[in-house]
Order: structure tokens, then C-alpha cells, then sequence
């Protein structure tokens, strides 16, 4: 059974730090697509197309150390399926966002991490005879972006129960979702001990269903209120938590509890609804909006096509566009290739840590907006928030 609000609300930094540790390991692990590229290959991942095709010219075929023939072709059907991943990584979120708003985190939790384990489940699975499941790689990215997405987008509506610090903490969720691409990186280099890839992804399976029952056991069934949702009340910002909410004719009752457990019911009357809010439809087509829109899809566009095609510039520059490379120019490419996706990776983790400071600002000017005007409803503090000078 689903915990309740209150019982949530007393286990919110339990939930925000699992939630950003679960952000690392299992979010946009996909962004770390360089390095797992390596490892599918020396695993032998469609390396019978680079036999198949072994006496076209144009294919130009390779050895690896672990003995699986790697090629042309091989590259490009698995840069294919990344590209599968990383679309649903980022398509899934509208269609996500309505689910949640109808049905709440809690269910879109579970599937998400039922679906990375599925995951790493399939990739261990097919790892054992590549030959012939190495078409299982689509459907395991496929699931780890929607995943990946799902667990992304659920924490994020964790910050509302921490009150003045709401937007530190979403920007701790955040950042633990753009340094998750460390992971396959990190990864790699276990595997580069000796450790089976199989056994990894074993492992890892079974970290995605502690995940599917930290969420089972903590998350509650109903979605937390927002600043600008009616139910969020001056008493919850002050650590207080809206246990029940309900509308009797022209009032509505708020029940609040804190942390000692006393309950305290308010009557609120209907009109005093907030009455500046924008409509949707406003909103969505506003200036301001739709140029985040654009910036941000460019800005994903081009990460998602950096990743995908990193290791093949790397591999040219090292090696000029020779068509002919010897095998110790072969192995300097493999080095360096595998030298620059971890540096990208560890890179990443940068954006945990300066995240948070970007959170503590806004947290402080929404501070001052409130100092100033303690009677501006929620939403037009956010708006003064946005376009104040500091």
C-alpha cells in the first residue's frame, strides 16, 4: 500500500538523496553512449556483419584484442539503435508530463525503473550469444531512455516539499541527471579490470529493482503540491504537510500536520482561488517559452549527435582518414578513444556541482521577492523572480 502525504513528507530527505543517487546511475546513462559503444563491440555485437561482409572493399574490418571482428557497418547499426535511445530520452517527456499530472509519480516510478531493469536484463541476456540476440540491443536501449526519463522526471517533483529550498534541490536533480553520463564510463573501467560484462549488467538489474522498491515503499500515491497549487499553504512552507484536502460548497478544507504530528484543519473560501493565473494555452505560446523550446532542442541536438559521433572523429583524427591503418595505429585509436569518452564523462559531473549553487540563488532572490511583497501570489513571484535584474 501506498504511503500517505504526511508519512512521505517525513521521508523527504530520504527520498531526495536516494532520488539523486538513482538519478546518477540510472537517468541519462545513455549520454555516456562512447563508452558502452566499446563494450558492446568487444563483446561482439553485430560483429557478423563485418564476416558477411568482410570481402566488400569499402568495409574496412578489424580484430579487437577479445577476438570479435569489428567494422564499418557495425558502428553505424548500433550508433542507430543510440539514436533510438536517446529519442525516446527526450520525446517521452510531453507525453510523461500528462501521465503524471492525471495519475501522479508514484506509478510512472515504478514503470520507469521496471523498464531499465528490463534493460540490463536484455543486454546481459544478449551478451551471452551476440551472434544471434544482438538485436535485443535495440529494444535494451530503447527501454533504458524511456526509463532513464521516467526517473528523471518523477524526482523532479520532489523539490516541492522542501519549502524555501525548493529550488536547490531541483537543481541537485538536475545535475545528478547530466553527470549521470559518468556512468557507462565508470562502467567501462570496471570492466576494464576483467570484470564480466554479463555480471554488470546483472548487477545492475537487480540495483534498478531496489529502485522499483525504494519507490514501492516510499513514494506515496498521490502527487505533492506545488507552491501555486491551493493546497500548498503558508503552513507547508513552514514544514507542515497538507495531509487531506476537500471541498465542502463554497469552503475548501486544508488539514496540515507537522513533524510532531499535530493536525490543524483551515477553511479557505472558493474565491480565494488565485486569479492571476495564465491560462495554458498563453503560456505555451508565450515568446519566452517557445525560445527555451528552440534553444533547448538545439542545444540536446547537438549533444546527442556529439555523442553519437565522437568516437568516429576521434578515430579520424588519430588516424587522418588513412584507409589502411597498421595495428599499432589501431590500437593508439582504441586508446585514445577510450581516453577522451571518459574525460567527456567525468566532465559531466561538473554540472553536480555547480547546479546546486545556480539553486541556492534563485531560492535566494525568491526569498527577496517575498520580502518585499509578502501578499504577491506564487506564480507572479515566479514571474518577478524571472525577469528582475539581480
Amino acid at each position: 500500500m501506498a504511503p500517505s502525504l504526511a508519512q512521505a513528507y517525513r521521508r523527504r530527505w530520504w527520498m531526495a538523496v536516494t532520488a539523486i543517487m538513482e538519478n546518477l546511475l540510472f537517468s541519462a546513462v545513455l549520454l555516456g553512449w562512447a563508452s558502452l559503444l566499446i563494450m558492446l563491440k568487444n563483446e561482439g555485437f553485430y560483429s557478423h556483419l563485418c564476416i558477411e561482409n568482410e570481402t566488400v572493399l569499402t568495409n574496412e574490418t578489424a580484430v579487437e584484442e577479445s577476438g570479435w571482428r569489428s567494422c564499418v557497418e557495425q558502428d553505424e547499426i548500433l550508433n542507430l539503435g543510440f539514436t533510438i535511445g536517446s529519442f525516446l530520452l527526450s520525446a517521452a517527456t510531453l507525453p510523461l508530463g500528462i501521465l503524471m499530472d492525471r495519475y501522479g509519480p508514484r506509478p510512472l516510478r515504478l514503470v520507469g525503473s521496471s523498464c531499465f531493469a528490463a534493460s540490463c536484463a536484455m543486454m546481459a541476456v544478449a551478451a551471452y550469444d551476440p551472434a544471434v540476440l544482438s538485436v535485443l540491443i535495440f529494444f535494451a536501449v530503447s527501454f533504458n531512455g524511456f526509463g532513464g526519463i521516467c526517473l528523471t522526471f518523477t524526482s523532479l517533483t520532489l523539490s516541492n516539499m522542501f519549502g524555501n529550498i525548493r529550488l536547490t534541490i531541483l537543481s541537485l536533480m538536475f545535475g545528478s541527471y547530466a553527470s549521470s553520463a559518468v556512468t557507462f564510463p565508470g562502467v567501462k573501467l570496471i570492466y576494464d579490470v576483467g570484470v564480466s560484462f554479463r555480471l554488470i549488467m546483472w548487477v545492475w538489474t537487480g540495483m534498478a529493482c531496489m529502485v522499483f522498491l525504494n519507490c514501492y515503499l516510499n513514494w506515496p500515491g498521490e502527487s505533492f503540491p506545488a507552491p501555486e497549487d491551493n493546497r500548498y499553504t503558508e503552513e507547508m512552507r513552514m514544514n507542515r504537510v497538507v495531509t487531506e484536502y476537500r471541498t465542502t460548497g463554497d469552503n475548501h478544507e486544508t488539514v496540515t500536520e507537522d513533524e510532531s504530528g499535530t493536525s490543524q484543519l483551515e477553511h479557505n473560501p472558493r474565491g480565494s482561488r488565485t486569479k492571476a493565473s495564465v491560462p495554458f494555452c498563453q503560456s505555451v505560446c508565450s515568446p519566452i517559452f517557445l525560445w527555451s523550446i528552440l534553444t533547448m532542442a538545439v542545444t540536446q541536438l547537438r549533444l546527442i549527435f556529439f555523442m553519437g559521433a565522437m568516437n568516429k572523429m576521434i578515430e579520424f583524427l588519430v588516424m587522418h582518414g588513412d584507409p589502411h591503418p597498421s595495428e599499432e595505429l589501431r590500437k593508439i585509436v582504441k586508446e585514445q578513444v577510450g581516453f577522451y569518452s571518459s574525460i567527456f564523462g567525468a566532465i559531466q559531473l561538473l554540472c553536480l556541482l555547480t547546479c546546486p549553487l545556480i539553486g541556492y540563488i534563485m531560492d535566494w532572490r525568491m526569498e527577496e521577492c517575498e520580502a518585499e511583497d509578502p501578499n504577491t501570489p506564487m506564480n507572479l513571484r515566479w514571474c518577478h523572480l524571472s525577469f528582475t535584474p539581480s
